[in-house]
């Protein structure tokens, strides 16, 4: 009597289900589907290449126990492993490879097994396991201690957000517009974007993983039944080198092969640690070809993160890639304003665009230089004005302007021409000032951090096109003015010493 293939494997499953715990059960075997029984081979088909590894390192011996259990001593299982989805135009290819595990080597008796048809599979390559008799697995070796610990049910796994991230108060501008628009498209549907993985990479303080975060906690908002897990790349290696002193990585990539979106913080810690790159590599492929998101953060762009593996960073090409940068000064003015409502306090116009100019650095700075304000107000029993602001932040701004300042330079090229410093801000289109506010806005452009949009504003709120005319106007001087280059070149000599 021919045996169903489906049958075979429900019944091979009631053994497998016997010897092993419940979550590695529900991680390595809930996802085989069976696809034929020929000749006493079954074939079941496994969602990659690093899912058929990991069945062959651990879980062959109650495989074999439960082929021969149902098929006898010459039952034989064969993996159909799915390597490419495949389109409409492509048709499916088979590639045949010998088992790569001793334990999973054909008994002598058996023979070579022969190419099958790729059945219902796009792509696929296939390995031959051996089936014969074999002792059950003893529970040790088997042992998961995510069962010890009770996490029966993903759901309940802390997914180790801040709440407070998110992209309501996540201010976008022209520094951060890309990347908050493909996290948001990513959080809207994960896993089914061309935005998998999502890199988003930049300096310190720039609101990297704010950014990463609101994207887990709107998913979790929306569709609470997907497993969102936010973990340091520090954090998941330290992981990993625990769970191989305990002898336990299998159960740290059980755990880690349940999520459904993976948002990865500071991959660049993982640079020269190869064993964890390779522990990341087999999940990070696992996760993409079941359609799960991936997220990562990184202080640089991947092609100058050096000490990760080439075939890692092939990969993080895969989506997208989006920066962030330094804020700019109407960005800066609507995350103070958008700070101080969340904290309910009033602070008049003024300090705000004293703030915005004075903190040009990052978003955590500027953060901090708001805290300090509201404490030294809170404590003193005093309003914020911008004599106040001036007054407590003296220090705090002295250490995070650019050694040479918009001021010092307005003032040093306004002395150089003999004119007021007023007058660059002014209106007036005479030649000696125009030439002079041209030549300040040039140095500013050269020396400062600020946008040309910040440059414009310090200049009697003129817009970035004349900041653009300027200096092009004074390289060209420059290069064909002797006279002009030799006064460039002297008040260059000014900043030089700064």
């Amino acid at each position: 009597m021919l045996k169903d293939f489906r049958t075979v494997w429900v019944n091979c499953l009631r053994v497998i289900k016997a010897n092993i715990g419940e979550q590695s059960f529900r991680t390595w075997f809930e996802p085989i589907v069976p696809v034929q029984l020929h000749n006493n081979v079954l074939i079941i088909q496994v969602p990659s290449q690093f899912f058929y590894e990991w069945l062959e390192e651990h879980y062959v011996d109650v495989l074999k126990k439960s082929i021969f259990q149902e098929l006898g001593a010459d039952g034989r299982l064969e993996y159909s492993i799915v390597v490419d989805q495949g389109n409409a135009q492509s048709q499916p290819r088979t590639l045949n490879l010998p088992t790569s595990r001793k334990a999973a080597q054909p008994a002598p008796s058996a023979g070579p097994a022969a190419a099958l048809a790729a059945g219902p599979m796009s792509s696929s390559a296939r390995h031959v396991a051996g089936a014969a008799a074999a002792p059950a697995a003893t529970p040790s070796t088997l042992r998961n201690p995510f069962e010890a610990i009770k996490v029966v049910d993903r759901n309940y796994v802390n997914s180790q957000l801040n709440t407070t991230y998110t992209f309501e108060n996540y201010i976008e501008g022209d520094c951060n517009r890309l990347a908050r628009s493909a996290g948001l498209a990513v959080a809207n549907k994960p896993g089914t974007t061309s935005f998998n993985p999502l890199m988003v990479y930049g300096g310190v303080g720039l609101g990297k993983t704010h950014l990463v975060q609101a994207i887990g906690n709107h998913i979790k908002a929306t569709t609470p039944d997907r497993f969102v897990l936010y973990v340091s790349a520090e954090k998941f290696t330290n992981q990993f080198i625990e769970s191989v002193r305990i002898n336990s990585v299998q159960d740290f990539a059980n755990f880690y092969l349940l999520v459904d979106i993976l948002i990865l913080d500071d991959v660049q810690f993982m640079s020269g640690k190869d064993k964890t790159q390779e522990m990341f590599f087999h999940i990070f492929n696992h996760l993409h070809q079941a359609g799960k998101q991936i997220v990562m953060t990184s202080d640089r762009p991947p092609r100058d993160l050096n000490g990760l593996e080439d075939r890692l960073l092939s990969r993080f090409k895969w989506g997208l890639t989006a920066d962030l940068q330094s804020p700019d000064f109407e960005t800066r003015m609507a995350i103070i304003q958008n700070k101080m409502q969340q904290d309910g306090i009033d602070i008049p116009p003024q300090v705000v665009e004293y703030l915005a100019h004075s903190v040009n650095t990052n978003v955590r700075e500027l953060e901090g230089v708001l805290i300090s304000l509201v404490a030294q107000s809170s404590l003193n029993r005093r309003e914020i004005d911008l004599e106040m602001a001036k007054q407590a932040l003296r220090h705090i701004i002295e250490e995070v302007e650019a050694e040479v300042n918009l001021d010092f330079i307005q003032k040093t090229v306004a002395e150089y021409f003999s004119l007021p410093v007023e007058l660059l801000k002014a209106k007036t289109r005479k030649k000696e000032v125009v030439t002079a506010r041209q030549v300040a806005m040039y140095f500013a452009k050269e020396h400062t951090t600020h946008s040309l949009k910040s440059i414009g504003h310090h200049f009697g709120g003129r817009d970035h096109s004349t900041v653009i005319h300027s200096v092009q106007t004074v390289s060209d001087l420059i290069d064909s003015d002797k006279s002009f280059r030799s006064s460039v070149q002297e008040l260059r000599k000014k900043f030089a010493g700064k």
